[in-house]
C-alpha cells in the first residue's frame, strides 16, 4: 500500500466525508508523501479482505503504467482495505459509507450507491440466488480455504472433511479421537468473525467469507449451514491472520486462504495485522494445500478452491460513456490485468492463480 499509487490502505487512513477534493483525518504511513483523495471519476473498489493486498499492488502498477505513458487524464485505479475504521468516503464527493467488510457488504455498497461513491467490489464467492440481477461478476483469480495450525502443535497434518465437521460440531474434542499415536490434547476450533449457531437444528451461519466458504467445501451437500459449529468453538478472529492470541495455541486449527498465506510468507507481503505469524496451511483430504511454497494447483481443482471475482453494476459495464470504458480498460477481456504481464507477476506473487483467457474479463450473474 505506497501512497504515491492512490492505493488506500483501510488501517492507514481514516477518511471522514470528503470535502473540495480532500480528505480530514488521514492518517498515511510515516516517510510517504501524501496523495490527493480519489476524484470523483476514479475507479475506487471496496469489499472482501482476501485479495486486499492484490489489489493494492495492482492499483499501484496500474496507476503507475498510466503515468510513465504519460496519462493524466484517465481514472486511476483505488481500493479500500476490508480492515479499519468502521465509516469510509470512498472519493471526493461521495457519501460516507459503513465499510465493507466481506461479499455481502461489498454487494450491498454496490446495490445501495453509484459510482460517485462505489465502482466495484471484492467478492470471495461467486453469484447466489437472491443476488441483484443486474450485478456482473467478474471472474478475478483462483484461490482455495483450507484448515491451518501452528507450526509444531499438536494437530496432524491431514485432517479430511468430515473430521473437521466433526471436530467443529464438538463431537470431536480430542486428537486422540483422530489418532491414538496423537498428543492427549483438547481441540480448539476457531472460526473468524462472527457465527450464531442454533443447537436445535445444528444449523450455524457465518459472517466469514473464508468460513462460509470453507464450511461449504466440507459440507457433503454443499450447503454451509449444515456445518455446525458447536460450544466449544471460538469466534471473533480477523481472516486470514495468525497474531491473535488464541491463534497460537498449539491446539487451534482456523479456516485460511491459501492464496493469501503464500502471498504473505513466499510473497512477503505481510505486515502488521496481515501477517500469518505461526500458522500453517495443512493438507486436507489427503491434498497438500502448497508445493514449494506455492499454491498447489492440485488443491485449486478440489471442492475446497474457489474463484474470487469483482462485482460491477451491469449498467456500468456495458456503459459506452468514459466510466464504462474505464472500467473495461482495467478488467475488461481486452483490459490492463487480463494481458498485463505486470498484473500477471502481481497475481503470482500475491499467492493466488490467473484464470484462462477466456475466462479472464468474462460476466456472469445470478
Amino acid at each position: 500500500m505506497v501512497a504515491p499509487s492512490g492505493v488506500i490502505g483501510g488501517h492507514m487512513t481514516d477518511v471522514r466525508r470528503a470535502t473540495a477534493g480532500r480528505t480530514s483525518g488521514e492518517r498515511w504511513r510515516p516517510a510517504r508523501c501524501r496523495p490527493a483523495a480519489p476524484a470523483a471519476a476514479d475507479l475506487v473498489g471496496v469489499g472482501a479482505p482476501a485479495a486486499d493486498a492484490l489489489l493494492n499492488q495492482l492499483a499501484a502498477d496500474y496507476n503507475a503504467s498510466l503515468a510513465a505513458a504519460g496519462d493524466t487524464t484517465s481514472p486511476r485505479l483505488y481500493s479500500w482495505d476490508a480492515r479499519g475504521t468502521s465509516t469510509i468516503t470512498p472519493k471526493t464527493g461521495a457519501y460516507e459509507i459503513f465499510r465493507p467488510t466481506n461479499t455481502r457488504s461489498a454487494l450491498n455498497a454496490l446495490a445501495f450507491n453509484t459510482s460517485g461513491t462505489v465502482d466495484f467490489a471484492r467478492l470471495s464467492r461467486p453469484p447466489q440466488q437472491g443476488d441483484p440481477t443486474w450485478i456482473d461478476f467478474v471472474p478475478f483469480v483462483k484461490d482455495a480455504v483450507t484448515w491451518a495450525a501452528p507450526a509444531g502443535g499438536n494437530a496432524p497434518k491431514n485432517l479430511t472433511s468430515a473430521e473437521l465437521r466433526w471436530i467443529y460440531s464438538c463431537d470431536i474434542t480430542n486428537w486422540r479421537e483422530i489418532d491414538p499415536s496423537l498428543p492427549d490434547a483438547t481441540i480448539r476450533p476457531v472460526v473468524p468473525g462472527v457465527h450464531v449457531s442454533d443447537p436445535a437444528t445444528l444449523r450455524s451461519s457465518y459472517l466469514s467469507d473464508e468460513m462460509t466458504a470453507f464450511a461449504a467445501a466440507a459440507s457433503p451437500n454443499g450447503d454451509p449451514g449444515t456445518f455446525y459449529a458447536g460450544p466449544c468453538v471460538t469466534s471473533g478472529v480477523a481472516e486470514d491472520q495468525g497474531e491473535d492470541a488464541v491463534l497460537h495455541d498449539p491446539n487451534a486449527i482456523v479456516p485460511y486462504s491459501v492464496g493469501r498465506w503464500v502471498g504473505q510468507v513466499t510473497g512477503g507481503h505481510r505486515k502488521p495485522g496481515d501477517d500469518p505469524g505461526v500458522l500453517v496451511p495443512q493438507s486436507l483430504d489427503g491434498t497438500a494445500p502448497t508445493v514449494d511454497g506455492g499454491t498447489n494447483p492440485a488443491f485449486l481443482t478440489t471442492w475446497h478452491g474457489r474463484t474470487l471475482y469483482l462485482g460491477v453494476r451491469d449498467g456500468d459495464w456495458t456503459g459506452t460513456d468514459a466510466h464504462g470504458r474505464a472500467l473495461r480498460a482495467v478488467f475488461g477481456r481486452n483490459g490492463w490485468f487480463c494481458t498485463s504481464p505486470v498484473a500477471a507477476a502481481d497475481v503470482r506473487s500475491h499467492g493466488f492463480l490467473r484464470l484462462p483467457a477466456f475466462v479472464c474479463g468474462a460476466t456472469t450473474h445470478a
